[in-house]
C-alpha cells in the first residue's frame, strides 16, 4: 500500500463507497443481473444493475420560468453593460454557440476579443469555464464549491455577510442564483483594473458597492427598469438589488440549458433500445473501472472534491510560494488534505464541453479518460505543448507534480483499467459511452442568442 494511501486511511479521507483504498471496487449484487454478457439483453441487464448501484435516476425537469423573467435573464446574460469596460458579457465564456462553455483550456476574460477558441487577448482566467447544462441539479457552484449550502443549510459565499438575508430571500434557484453575483466582481473576468471605470475603482472585497453600482447602471436604461418590474411584479425597481439581476440570470440559464434528451437519458428512463451494444459495453466499462465512485448520481457527479492528479498551469489563484498555484478546495475549507481537490464535473453533454479538467488539461474525451489509466505517470509525463492549443499558456505550467501526487485521492489510484491491452479497449469503450450522454438539442443552441440587448451594446463577441 502506498504511503499516501496509509495517510488517507489514517485521516479518514477515503470516500464511503470504497471498501479500502487499494481494494477492488464494490460491485452490484451478482444475482441482480447477468454479468459480462454479450447479448443485448445481457448488456442491458448489467447496465441496469449498475444504475441501481450508483443511485442514478432520471434527471428531474427544470423548474418553470415565466417569460418576463426568462427575457430579463437572457438580456442580462448577453449584455456587456455588466462588465466594467462594456467589453464582455456573462455568456462570453459560456456561449450557446460553443456548447455553453468557451472551448478553451483557460478563458480569455476582460479585455479579450472574439468567441470560443478564436478569442484572444485579455486576462487569463485561472480555471476552465464550466458548461451550464442542467444546473437546476447542482448543490454547489464553482470548481472549489465556494458557493454552497453549509451543513446547516445556510448559503455560504465569498461575500459573507455582505450577501444579506434580504438578498438571499430573492434567490429562487439557490446556489445558481448566488453564483451569478460573483463573476461581475472579478477584475480579470468582468470588472477591469483600477482607473478603467467606476466599477473597477471600487476596492476589492466591497461587494455591496459593486452590486449597487451595477444596479445604478441598469437603472439608467428605461427598458431594463420596465423588464425588471415585469419580471418581479409589485416590486419597484428602486427597491431591488443586484440579487434580482442574479436571480434572473440563473433563471434564464436553468431554463435555456436544460438538457434531458440524450440516449443515456432515454435509457435511464426505461428505454432498453436507446443505447447501442457499443455504448452499453462502454457503460459497463465506465462502471467496472470505478468511474462511478466519483461520477455517481443522475448527473454522474458526486459534487464532492477530488485531487485527480491533473497538471497545474495558468496564472493560479494566489497559492504557493509564487502565488501561481491553485490549491482548489483547500481555499474554502483551509484543510491541507483538500489541496488540489476540485469538484467532480457533471457529465451532461460532456462530448461538447472540452477541453476537460479544471484547467482544461486535455482536449479530447480519449485523452482525459486515458489520464486515469495511470494518473501518476500521466502527470509526470504531461507536456502542455502537446495537450493545449493555446501557446500563451505553454510557459505557465507549474513544476509541482510531486506535491500534487503526495495528496492524490485514493479513489483515483484504485481505478482499475486492467492490462495495457485491456485498458486501450476500455478507454475506447468509455469514450463511446460518454458520447451517448449528448442530447440532440444541445448540439445547436444558437436560438438562445438575442439579436440585441437593452443597453444597445453589441451582442457579438
Amino acid at each position: 500500500m502506498k504511503l499516501r494511501h496509509c495517510l488517507s486511511l489514517l485521516f479518514g479521507t477515503c470516500i464511503p463507497l470504497l471498501v479500502g483504498c487499494d481494494q477492488p471496487h464494490p460491485q452490484p449484487d451478482a444475482a441482480a443481473a447477468p454479468r459480462h454478457g454479450n447479448t443485448k439483453a445481457q448488456l442491458v441487464a448489467e447496465v441496469r444493475s449498475w444504475i441501481a448501484y450508483a443511485g442514478i435516476e432520471p434527471i428531474a425537469p427544470a423548474p418553470a420560468v415565466a417569460a418576463p423573467m426568462f427575457e430579463l435573464g437572457r438580456a442580462l446574460s448577453f449584455d456587456k453593460i455588466l462588465s466594467g469596460n462594456h467589453n464582455i458579457s456573462c455568456l462570453t465564456c459560456h456561449h450557446p454557440d460553443v456548447g455553453s462553455d468557451d472551448d478553451r483550456s483557460l478563458p480569455a476574460g476582460e479585455g479579450g476579443a472574439g468567441l470560443g477558441a478564436a478569442r484572444s487577448g485579455g486576462h487569463i482566467i485561472p480555471r476552465n469555464a464550466p458548461a451550464l447544462f442542467n444546473m437546476h441539479t447542482y448543490d454547489t457552484m464553482f470548481w472549489n464549491s465556494r458557493v454552497e449550502l453549509d451543513a446547516q443549510g445556510n448559503l455560504s459565499t465569498p461575500a459573507g455577510a455582505q450577501l444579506t438575508p434580504q438578498m438571499a430571500a430573492v434567490f429562487e434557484h439557490g446556489v445558481v442564483s448566488a453564483q451569478a453575483m460573483f463573476p461581475v466582481t472579478s477584475r480579470e473576468e468582468m470588472r477591469g483594473l483600477p482607473g478603467d471605470n467606476e466599477l473597477a475603482d471600487i476596492p476589492d472585497g466591497d461587494f455591496g458597492a459593486m452590486w449597487s453600482a451595477l444596479m445604478a447602471r441598469l437603472g439608467a436604461v428605461p427598458q431594463y427598469v420596465a423588464m425588471f418590474e415585469a419580471a418581479y411584479p409589485g416590486t419597484p425597481f428602486g427597491e431591488m438589488s443586484f440579487a434580482h439581476a442574479a436571480n434572473a440570470i440563473a433563471a434564464f440559464e436553468i431554463a435555456a440549458f436544460e438538457s434531458r434528451d440524450s440516449p443515456w437519458d432515454a435509457f435511464v428512463q426505461g428505454d432498453d433500445d436507446a443505447l447501442t451494444n457499443k455504448q452499453l459495453r462502454g457503460a459497463v466499462a465506465f462502471f467496472e473501472v470505478g468511474c462511478v465512485e466519483c461520477h455517481a448520481g443522475s448527473g454522474l457527479s458526486d459534487f464532492a472534491h477530488h485531487n485527480t492528479g491533473l497538471a497545474q498551469f495558468g496564472p493560479g489563484k494566489g497559492d504557493g510560494p509564487t502565488g501561481t498555484d491553485d490549491f482548489g478546495r483547500e481555499q474554502v475549507t483551509g484543510d491541507p488534505l483538500d489541496r488540489y481537490a476540485f469538484r467532480t464535473p457533471p457529465l451532461f453533454n460532456v462530448e461538447l464541453t472540452g477541453p476537460f479538467g479544471h484547467d482544461g488539461q486535455y482536449d479530447t474525451l480519449e485523452r482525459i479518460t486515458r489520464h486515469y489509466v495511470d494518473p501518476d505517470a500521466s502527470l509526470l509525463e504531461y507536456e502542455i505543448e502537446q495537450e493545449v492549443d493555446d501557446a500563451a499558456l505553454w510557459g505557465l505550467q507549474l513544476d509541482n507534480a510531486a506535491q500534487v501526487l503526495d495528496v492524490l485521492d485514493p479513489v483515483v489510484d484504485a481505478l482499475d483499467f486492467g492490462s495495457k491491452s485491456k485498458s486501450k479497449k476500455k478507454v475506447k469503450r468509455i469514450k463511446a459511452f460518454l458520447k451517448a450522454l449528448t442530447g440532440e438539442g444541445a448540439r445547436d443552441l444558437g436560438h438562445l442568442v438575442p439579436p440585441s440587448v437593452p443597453s444597445g451594446l453589441p451582442v457579438a463577441d
